[in-house]
């Protein structure tokens, strides 16, 4: 009996030991693995790990132009446990700061709410961005400043003063850059917008590390074995953009001094030729220690020039949107290539005509001459063709049919396969839009007549506009607009509904406008054009001023529109501008070089500051 309780506690005593063993193991385990502080600061004592930044990938224009580089810029680092005895004025004129922002500074790295996995242990970011006339009084004195460290870095530079929507900004990484990929660390830097921003991955390479060894003391001893363990960096990926420069260049000559954008795609490959949005800015105000200044200064501006306009904006299309409704009313059966419809010019009703003209109106000369009535006249028979039927069903699958042609061109909603960095949707308006506001049967054509013509509450983008063409140019289909000349877009082909033997008859009349119509004072001498020009109702001020078209007519090779805020007529502004930047595509030159100054050097709104 004896001897079994001795046995049991033999097994009692053999498990407590157990236990602490099992205790000693998971909390070794813990310090070693789990826990990197102590690790960390193993290491620290033996080692500087330096991080060594990649230079980004650069970018080039479609004709091989370089538009963004790069250039040398320096961080200041610190190693917080190394600072040890520091004389903090004779740091701050080194740098050129104030005690009052180095002592800020310090607190805003120490808080780890703000700055993200912060030790005491790892290099963290001082100051950044500087030039070497910035860094070099500070270089001579590193000495006096022990547990602080040099850190080569690179600055965006641009050859040109044009793009920045397009070609986008970098910025440093907020805490949710941090939280969402791993490759980010307090300090860094991402792109936050334009092809910066959505090429980011590809454009920022992979950092490498150098790892320098420590003698007793922390004085840095050289490379560890000799740079064996060392990591190289990998340059970012280089960029090719579809736009030309000089193009682009060219458009926001001519928006100079005006509210607006222009844009112009190549309709056989999708590929964005310029995207204009004015005002606008130089790129290289967002670079360097002055961004953050700059960037409020253009965030406080009333003309909102960081505003895409190409992609953000939204207006009402006008007469612009003809040759899209042409085509839809045909495919519906509301019009055929000769139906006529009366026009008594302003007095007609419920749709007035801009000016006079004969009457009856057939299709071509509808387009030519912009008439209003004839497109009322087939929108209401193209969406009444059964009546209305019971709970106005009937009309509302017509009115459904409608929208989803339009849709078919691009409007009314984002393209969610390109790669341009921000857009809105524009509007096609919903059967549940009109439902709200007048109930299931309360609407009828009449009702929504004023989407015959491109107004009420159809919106588009620019970006937009130009797509439409380019589905036009090619009868029947658009590939996605987009930036990256290297990716191929072919299988990103879209098919309108609209049967491609109607086009023919909706590209001559666009033909007419430039030979006969309200653009014919800026056809380019031998070349078949194509256009539609609006000038569009604004409730808040002066009419919009639109111009949309393509060129040559057989083998189109750009499509363009254009937006002119509160500028008037659309063959005033919108016109000149389009027909000059077709020219410049197509011939390489402009020889209308008297139209060109006109509108370069004209104002529309005199709240915006010339470049």
């Amino acid at each position: 009996m004896i001897n079994d309780r001795l046995q049991n506690r033999r097994w009692i005593i053999a498990g407590i030991i157990t236990v602490v063993v099992l205790i000693y193991i998971a909390r070794l385990f813990s310090l070693q693995i789990i826990e990197t502080r102590y690790k960390q600061g193993a290491e620290s004592n033996a080692f500087l790990r330096k991080t060594i930044y990649p230079p980004r990938g650069l970018v080039y224009d479609r004709n091989n132009k370089l538009l963004v580089y790069n250039k040398p810029a320096y961080d200041v680092a610190l190693i917080m446990r190394e600072i040890h005895d520091l004389d903090t004025l004779a740091f701050c004129r080194a740098l050129n700061l104030s005690k009052e922002y180095f002592i800020e500074r310090i607190a805003e790295i120490k808080d780890r709410r703000k700055n993200l996995g912060y030790s005491s242990y790892t290099p963290q970011v001082f100051m950044s961005q500087l030039s070497i006339e910035d860094i070099a009084n500070f270089q001579e004195n590193l000495y006096k400043f022990r547990g602080f460290y040099i850190q080569n870095r690179t600055l965006r530079e641009y050859t040109y003063p044009h793009g920045a929507h397009i070609l986008g900004s970098i910025g440093e990484v907020s805490r949710r850059n941090i939280e969402a990929d791993s490759y980010y660390r307090q300090g860094d830097y991402a792109g936050r917008d334009g092809i910066e921003y959505t090429y980011e991955s590809s454009l920022r390479g992979v950092k490498g590390v150098e790892i320098l060894l420590r003698d007793s003391k922390g004085r840095i001893q050289g490379n560890y074995r000799n740079g064996e363990m060392d990591e190289a960096p990998k340059a970012g990926t280089d960029l090719y953009l579809t736009i030309d420069i000089e193009l682009q260049q060219l458009g926001e000559q001519l928006m100079n001094g005006k509210v607006g954008s222009a844009v112009a795609i190549d309709p056989s490959s999708g590929e964005i030729l310029a995207m204009v949005s004015n005002p606008a800015f130089d790129p290289s105000l967002l670079v360097g220690r002055q961004r953050s200044v700059n960037y409020a200064s253009l965030v406080k501006d009333p003309t909102k020039p960081l505003m895409n306009r190409a992609t953000q904006a939204q207006y009402s299309p006008g007469s612009t949107f003809k040759p899209i409704q042409a085509l839809v009313l045909q495919q519906m059966g509301g019009i055929t290539e000769r139906s006529l419809f009366p026009c008594n010019g302003p007095g007609s009703s419920p749709i007035k005509c801009s000016h006079h003209h004969g009457s009856p109106v057939g299709l071509l000369n509808a387009i030519e001459q912009s008439c209003n009535p004839y497109f009322w006249y087939g929108f209401r028979a193209a969406i009444e063709k059964e009546g209305y039927g019971e709970k106005n069903l009937l009309f509302k699958k017509h009115y459904q049919e409608w929208i989803d042609a339009m849709k078919s061109f691009g409007l009314g909603q984002k393209f969610a396969d390109s790669d341009i960095f921000e857009q809105t949707s524009g509007n096609i308006p919903s059967q549940k839009f009109y439902n709200r506001y007048y109930g299931e049967t309360g609407w009828r054509a009449m009702t929504i007549r004023s989407l015959s013509i491109g107004q009420g509450e159809v919106l588009v983008t620019p970006l937009q506009l130009a797509n439409s063409m380019a589905a036009i140019a090619n009868k029947g289909y658009y590939i996605t607009p987009h930036l990256n000349a290297n990716d191929t877009m072919q299988v990103r082909r879209h098919q309108t509904v609209v049967d491609s033997s109607y086009f023919p008859v909706v590209i001559e009349g666009m033909w007419r406008v430039f030979e006969y119509g309200t653009g014919r004072h800026y056809k380019i001498p031998d070349i078949s054009m194509c256009g539609k020009t609006g000038t569009v109702e604004n409730s808040r001020g002066k009419d919009h001023s639109l111009f949309v078209g393509f060129a040559p007519r057989e083998n189109p090779t750009i499509a363009v529109a254009v937006v002119v805020e509160n500028a008037g007529f659309g063959a005033t502004w919108a016109a000149p501008i389009a027909s000059l930047m077709m020219e410049k595509y197509l011939k390489g030159a402009l020889e209308r070089t008297e139209l060109f100054e006109r509108i370069s050097t004209s104002t529309t709104n005199p709240d915006v500051k010339k470049r």
